[in-house]
């Protein structure tokens, strides 16, 4: 990720905050947002056509259109299409990462970013979502990704707390013991 003015990018999620909060689209806008923010930093491809000014203004909007529409609430079309108008394409993924934080600070939660090797039940959802919350001490609202890199258990961050509960953290520890032993 790369380092933008918190200032400008914090300014950008709270317009688009009030805006789609004022349009009544907020939850499912928020999902989608972050779903495609993990899909740019996922393909550099799609992150490079996105924010290359030298792509024309109308091929970037093609892409986000090509990408979303259809699919997509229109208020989250036209919170990345603003952006990319805006010139602001290189900083598009913070600004969804901030407006995901704010979101969740309107609402009095927290943010956890939850990566498991498989889908998650809503069992298992809401069973991780009360252990996340009370080990931070606030209401936790999950983002999930199944990342393949993730051969099993969990790994989540809330904020700053990163809790590794992945095979491959166990198996790390398991080495550590054995070697001291």
């Amino acid at each position: 990720m790369a380092n933008y003015s918190t200032d400008l990018v914090d300014q950008y999620a709270r317009g688009l905050l009030a805006i789609v909060a004022a349009e009544g689209a907020l939850e499912r806008v928020e999902d989608e947002l972050y779903r495609f923010a993990q899909a740019i930093e996922a393909n550099n491809d799609l992150r490079e056509a996105l924010s290359d000014q030298q792509i024309p203004i109308e091929r970037r909007l093609a892409v986000v259109d090509e990408l979303l529409n259809r699919k997509a609430d229109p208020q989250t079309v036209a919170a990345v299409a603003h952006v990319i108008q805006s010139g602001r394409g290189r900083m598009l993924v913070e600004i969804i990462q901030a407006f995901t934080r704010a979101a969740a600070s309107q609402r009095d939660r927290a943010v956890a970013e939850v990566r498991t090797a498989v889908e998650l039940s809503d069992d298992q959802r809401e069973r991780l979502r009360k252990a996340l919350g009370e080990a931070t001490g606030r209401e936790v609202e999950l983002k999930v990704i199944v990342d393949e890199n993730v051969v099993g258990g969990v790994l989540a961050t809330v904020g700053d707390t990163v809790i590794d509960g992945t095979v491959s953290r166990q198996l790390a520890r398991m080495r550590a013991r054995l070697a001291g032993a």
